[in-house]
Order: structure tokens, then C-alpha cells, then sequence
């Protein structure tokens, strides 16, 4: 469906990551002509983690997105993306995993698929919402103001990271904040791992890496976890989980051939720093949903995530505003999952602009 006469938009989408190209893919095939705003290319967003294309632009392997169990797509790449878009190592022949896709490739895929169908992107950031009347309005940094009928918002959530410039040299050199994604990858496996963190999060991250890790550091700065006391007894259980406590990672250690090799431990209560050998490294302290744009238009949950007010459904607690993937998952935070969720967007909102007579 073409735009209205008076440029109001059907449905713009707000996020670049596996959900908002979802959204995007279903609602061009349902001719609502989406606008994505994918984000701006900015020093700010690359140090937040927030660039276009969304975290698994960051990531490298990717062996568990169904439907790329082979490395070795240089030729489909070089035919599906313009050359403009193509990652750098189809052009120089640099290596591929063996076992899946890279994270760069896979969002660059579904960002061709939404432009093949008809989606149009904006690169730039939503900065204001205002989100009381209709048609809801949009604030950009670089395109000014937009009017639509209806909203997706996709900006997923942030990993939270320690702030080291060791840390941030060795990301997907084996530094990690994501044990699910990258655990299994052969780098991790019958190796030795640290994890960071004291809470549930860290724990199901430590525990977790113990199916593949010979042995997992558990490094936090107090000496007690905060986690659940269920989760602190599977932890202290688990012959493979070895408790640093009172500890804070002062250095990641490594070179650019083997990536990580180990870390380098502060005391907390005045002792002597100690290295450990480890292999990765991951994070298990929390992530931040991208939200604060919203500057509180849609109900967020205590942590900031969007909260979905029906079962089963994407609806925010405004009517005709929709929210995919990891900005209002806290739970599984996972590729799949918010393209999933992506795909219920849009047919969340096709069929609501269809009750209210828009298209």
C-alpha cells in the first residue's frame, strides 16, 4: 500500500536487529510499505552496542539459527547482497565458519530480504515519541519527524559490559555476553572459562558453559552471590564451577593470534591481584533495553523492558504501538526468538490498522 496523501505512514519500525527485520519482511509482503529506522552510524552507538543491524551484527558465528548449517556461502552472499553490502571477507577470501553463518551475513541478509519486498530505511535515531494521539509522532536526529498510524519498536536491549579497553579488544575473540550463542562454538569447548557476575543471570551462564568448558570461574566482588538460593546451590553443587571470590576482572589477557588466553583478578578486600588461564571469557551481569527514547510513553517493566499487556500477543500498553524482540524480552534473548516475535508484530499490526480501517 502506497503512502497517504497526507504522508502519514502505515507502520514504521524502529530497530534494525532480527525483530525489526522480521516486522519489516511481513509487513512490505502485506503492502503496508514499512519505514524502517534502523539507527545512526555514530561513535556513541558503536560504544554502546547499539549500531544498525542490531547485536548479532556483533557477533561472529552463528550456529543456531535454523537454515545455515554451512560456512561455505560466498557464492550466495556475492548474489544476494549488492557489493556495496557485502562483508568484507567475501570480497578478500577470509575465513567463514565451518558450521553456520556469521552474525554480519545473517543481518544482512534479512535486511536485503525487507528491501526486496519493499521496506524503506532511514539510517538515523528515533530521539522523541509522542505516542498520546493520533497519528503517533516521531522525532529523528537527521530526517525530522514522521507521522504513522502505527508502531513497531525492535531497539533490543544492550549487553552490559565492565568498560575495560582489554575487554572491548577481545569482543568475539572470546569475550562473550552471551553463553547460549557462543558457548558451543570449538573455541570454549573441554577449555577453561571465567564468567563475571553474581547474580541469576551469571550463575545460568556458568552452569551452562559447564557442558562444554572443562572448568568455569565463577569471579565475583562479593562473597556471597546474589543470586536465587536455588541457583546459588546448583552453583556451589557443580564440581565444574569454581567460586573467585571477592574478585573483579582488573585485565583481559590475550594477543590477537589466540585471542583471549586469560584474566587478570583484583581483590576486593585489599589482597594481591591473581591471573587465572582461561580461554573466554563471558559476561553475566544484565543487559539494557534500548528505551530510553520512550522517555516513559509505553509501560516498561522494573528493569526497562516493554511489557507485552496481552498474552501472547506484541501489544504495548499503547494501542497501536507493537514491541518485538529483546526490548521487551528478558528471558530468552535469542536471535530466533526475536524474529519470531518480529513476525508477530507485524501481523499484530496488520490486522489492527485492518480493525481500524486504515488499510
Amino acid at each position: 500500500m502506497a503512502e497517504t496523501k497526507t504522508g502519514i505512514q502505515n507502520v514504521v519500525i524502529v530497530g534494525s536487529g532480527p525483530a525489526g527485520w522480521t516486522a519489516a519482511i511481513y509487513c512490505a509482503r502485506a503492502n503496508l510499505n514499512p519505514l524502517v529506522v534502523e539507527g545512526a552510524v555514530t561513535e556513541e552507538n558503536r560504544m554502546k552496542g547499539t549500531l544498525p543491524l542490531g547485536q548479532l551484527n556483533l557477533t561472529t558465528e552463528v550456529e543456531n539459527f535454523p537454515g545455515f548449517p554451512s560456512g561455505h556461502l560466498r557464492d550466495y552472499l556475492s548474489t544476494s547482497l549488492p557489493e556495496e553490502r557485502q562483508p568484507y571477507w567475501i570480497l578478500d577470501k577470509g575465513k567463514q565458519p565451518a558450521h553456520g553463518i556469521t552474525g554480519p551475513e545473517l543481518m544482512e541478509l534479512m535486511r536485503q530480504q525487507a528491501v526486496n519486498f519493499g521496506a524503506r530505511i532511514i539510517t538515523d535515531d528515533v530521539t522523541h515519541v509522542h505516542l498520546t494521539k493520533r497519528p503517533f509522532q516521531l522525532e529523528t536526529i537527521e530526517n525530522g519527524s514522521f507521522e504513522a498510524h502505527a508502531v513497531i519498536i525492535a531497539t533490543g536491549a544492550r549487553a552490559n559490559w565492565l568498560g575495560l579497553p582489554s575487554e572491548e579488544r577481545f569482543k568475539n575473540n572470546g569475550v562473550s555476553a552471551c553463553a547460549v550463542c557462543d558457548g558451543a562454538l570449538p573455541r570454549f569447548r573441554n577449555k577453561e572459562l571465567v564468567v563475571v557476575g553474581g547474580g541469576d543471570s551469571a550463575v545460568e551462564e556458568a552452569s551452562y558453559l559447564t557442558k562444554f568448558a572443562s572448568k568455569v570461574y565463577l569471579v565475583h566482588r562479593r562473597d556471597k552471590l546474589r543470586a536465587s538460593k536455588i541457583m546459588e546451590k546448583r552453583a556451589l553443587e557443580n564440581p565444574k564451577i569454581e567460586m573467585c571470590w571477592n574478585s573483579g576482572v582488573e585485565e583481559v589477557l590475550g594477543n590477537d593470534a589466540e585471542g583471549v588466553t586469560g584474566v587478570r583478578l583484583a581483590s576486593t578486600t585489599g589482597g594481591p591481584s591473581r591471573e587465572i588461564k582461561v580461554t573466554g571469557m563471558f559476561l553475566g551481569i544484565g543487559h539494557t533495553p534500548n528505551t530510553d527514547f520512550l522517555k516513559g510513553s509505553v509501560e516498561l517493566d522494573e528493569k526497562g523492558y516493554i511489557v507485552w499487556k496481552k498474552m501472547m500477543r506484541t501489544n504495548t500498553s499503547i494501542d497501536g504501538v507493537f514491541a518485538a524482540g529483546d526490548v521487551a524480552d528478558n528471558n530468552y534473548r535469542q536471535a530466533v526468538t526475536a524474529a519470531g516475535s518480529g513476525c508477530q508484530a507485524a501481523l499484530d499490526a496488520e490486522r489492527w490498522l485492518a480493525a481500524e480501517g486504515i488499510h
